[in-house]
């Protein structure tokens, strides 16, 4: 099997865990828990995401061949612990990845799609942009292959990763004691779904939280603060069209209509919050 497909090989335990967590909350009179349009939504977004994806790696692969056969750091050879180095150093990189998909707007607007539903559920997972690609999330993993690791490996435990994921996509679980210190899990990952203040832009683990405990991006769950889920700018359509390009149109249009090369560029680079901040100031002086 190609590594690419690893995803859509292990779709049927995803679509188990789907309608298990559904029946669960319905017989539990949950039902609101899901929504019929969000998770065809959902689905059909998982699905161009895979398109998308599948695209990126065929025009991208021979950047990594490139980097890993000639210009590479060290000499890889297989085994556990290249194995667990490659584990690390990806995890350690998703964690910057996510963060700037946060704090820098161009990367926002393909990542936004995933935030947009308001509901926390296994289908969650599946909302994806097809526009990562554009958006340049494969620049984040050509590190690795600069170190030396295969590209196929690479591959490999990027969607690993991101399958580890999916799993932390529910309300279904709540504290997992010392497990919490060391791993994402769906407690910690709601926090980061949630757009209460006290939440925004926390927790951006894939496997290992360990990266927002050392660089201060961890926030744990209150009791007092339940989370609310969606983008702080909600997103009114279950359109997959519509969603994917919901913050890419309103990014071109704040482009457009931004006064200067430098509000310009502020409209693509800066984090959401004060590209709002510079529009509502703008607005303000007209």
């Amino acid at each position: 099997m190609d590594v690419e497909l690893i995803l859509l090989a292990m779709s049927p335990l995803f679509l188990l865990f789907v309608g298990s967590e559904f029946l669960y909350w319905r017989r539990r009179g949950r039902g609101e828990y899901y929504s019929l349009a969000d998770s065809l939504c959902n689905a059909t977004l998982a699905l161009l995401h895979q398109g998308a994806d599948k695209l990126a790696w065929f025009l991208t692969l021979p950047l990594f061949s490139w980097l890993a056969e000639r210009h590479h750091l060290f000499a890889m050879a297989p085994g556990w612990q290249s194995a667990l180095a490659l584990f690390l150093l990806q995890d350690f990189l998703y964690y910057w990845f996510h963060r700037a998909s946060h704090r820098v707007r161009w990367f926002w607007a393909a990542h936004s799609v995933h935030h947009s539903s308001t509901r926390m559920n296994f289908s969650t997972a599946f909302r994806q942009s097809l526009m990562y690609p554009v958006a340049g999330m494969w620049l984040f993993w050509l590190p690795l292959a600069w170190v030396g690791f295969p590209p196929q490996s690479i591959i490999a435990v990027v969607l690993l990763n991101l399958a580890y994921q999916f799993f932390v996509h529910t309300r279904l679980c709540r504290r997992l004691g010392v497990l919490e210190y060391v791993f994402n899990t769906p407690r910690i990952h709601r926090c980061h779904h949630a757009k209460n203040p006290v939440y925004l832009d926390k927790n951006y683990a894939g496997v290992l939280v360990i990266w927002d405990r050392l660089f201060g991006t961890y926030v744990d769950e209150r009791d007092d603060e339940p989370c609310q889920f969606g983008t702080v700018k909600p997103v009114t359509s279950f359109n997959p069209l519509r969603v994917t390009f919901w913050e890419w149109r309103d990014m071109l249009n704040d482009l457009v209509t931004a006064r200067g090369w430098r509000h310009k560029l502020m409209m693509l680079l800066a984090p959401p919050e004060r590209v709002e901040a510079l529009i509502a100031a703008r607005n303000d002086t007209k």
